[in-house]
This record gives structure tokens, C-alpha cells and sequence, in this order.
């Protein structure tokens, strides 16, 4: 559950002379964390979806992506095959829905304490630290998870892009998937019943200056 908060959009836009303190952490909170692994490799594990594929590369990159999962818990992937036509259509509408007026981004809001829609999440008290961002988080798949106030009120063609972009990772996922579990010696059919349809979720934010 979550409380409701201003916009950071709207406030950002008022003549302000300095981020307001609700906004601002102590020095100690913006200290960066590095872990005993991030300090000894400080490079973000990069793996290439094509090499996956290739007789050639597949079991030294398979390597690569068992390291990335054990040791870091996520990595950048490369040569996806999901086109940059998609990923840039996607940003643009982003872009354009943050931009709306706010009569209409009302309607996309949080309700009742739901963490999914416009706002902020996981804020339990009106003296809580604030991020400088707003936030846009809904579930995208499996469908019927989907609020019916979020994802099918989406302006076109935002929803349109994002219903194939949705679609396009859905698959990519299943395919690191079957990969993981090639690389941890399990069968890909036991993988895939651990995760069934699975659950998609997507976070927007919005950074002012």
C-alpha cells in the first residue's frame, strides 16, 4: 500500500529556489553501497543474446550468464532482436504520457492504497522522504492481472506500442529462461513450470531537472 503524494511533475514546474526538503536525504542516505563483487569487477555483466545462439560462442557466453546471475543478480543484454524502431516508440510515448494534461493523467492515479498506477510506492507516513521523481508502475502480464483503469486506458498508439513491446519481452524472457536453465544443468521444461505465465510488471518515472 502506499499514501497519496504531489506530483514532482507539477511542482518541479512552480518557481522554485531549491528542491523542497521532503525531497532531500541526509548525506549519510546517499552514500553509494559497493559490494565486495562490484569492487572487484566494477564492469556490469554484458551478454550477448546472439551468442547464445552460435555454435561457436554459446558455451562461453552460457558461462558468462551463469557468473552474471550468480554473482551480480542481473546483467545488460545485447543484440536482443527487439528492434530499436520498438524501444524508441515505446520511450516516445512515455514522454507523451507524462506530458498530458493533468486533468487526464488523473485517471491513471493510484487508488485506494494500490502501489500500481500514478505516483509513488511504499510511502507509509507524511513525514517519509520522497523521491524527486514521479512514478507510472502497473502489471502488464498475463492480462487478466491488469487493471482495467491502467493499461486499456492508455492513449494510442502508447498502448498499442506497449502491447507489443510487452509481448516482445515476454518472449525474450521465456528464451533467458530456457539459457539459465541450460547453464544450471536443469531441465527447461522444469524451469518453465517454476514461472508458469509468469509476472511482467513495468515502472515509468519521471525526473525533473
Amino acid at each position: 500500500s502506499t499514501l497519496p503524494v504531489p506530483s514532482v511533475q507539477e511542482l518541479a514546474k512552480e518557481p522554485l529556489a531549491a528542491v523542497p526538503q521532503r525531497y532531500v536525504r541526509p548525506e549519510q542516505d546517499r552514500s553509494p553501497i559497493i559490494s565486495q563483487t562490484c569492487a572487484l569487477s566494477p564492469q556490469i555483466p554484458v551478454i550477448d543474446m546472439s551468442k547464445l545462439f552460435s555454435k561457436e560462442f554459446m558455451q562461453s557466453e552460457l558461462e558468462k550468464l551463469h557468473l552474471a546471475c550468480k554473482d551480480w543478480g542481473f546483467f545488460q543484454l545485447i543484440n536482443h532482436e527487439v528492434s530499436e524502431s520498438l524501444v524508441e516508440s515505446v520511450k516516445s510515448g512515455i514522454q507523451e504520457f507524462f506530458n498530458l494534461p493533468v486533468d487526464e493523467k488523473k485517471q491513471f492515479q493510484q487508488q485506494g492504497g494500490d502501489i500500481e498506477g500514478l505516483g509513488q510506492a511504499f510511502v507509509m507516513s507524511e513525514e517519509q522522504k520522497l523521491d524527486w521523481a514521479d512514478m507510472f508502475y502497473m502489471i502488464t502480464l498475463p492480462t487478466p492481472l491488469r487493471k482495467p483503469y491502467l493499461f486499456p486506458k492508455l492513449p494510442l498508439p502508447f498502448r498499442d506500442n506497449l502491447e507489443v513491446y510487452s509481448a516482445e519481452l515476454q518472449n525474450l524472457a521465456k528464451k533467458i529462461l530456457n539459457f539459465m536453465a541450460n547453464a544450471l544443468g536443469m531441465d527447461a521444461n522444469d524451469m518453465k513450470e517454476l514461472f508458469e505465465q509468469g509476472l511482467q510488471q513495468m515502472r515509468m518515472n519521471y525526473y525533473p531537472p
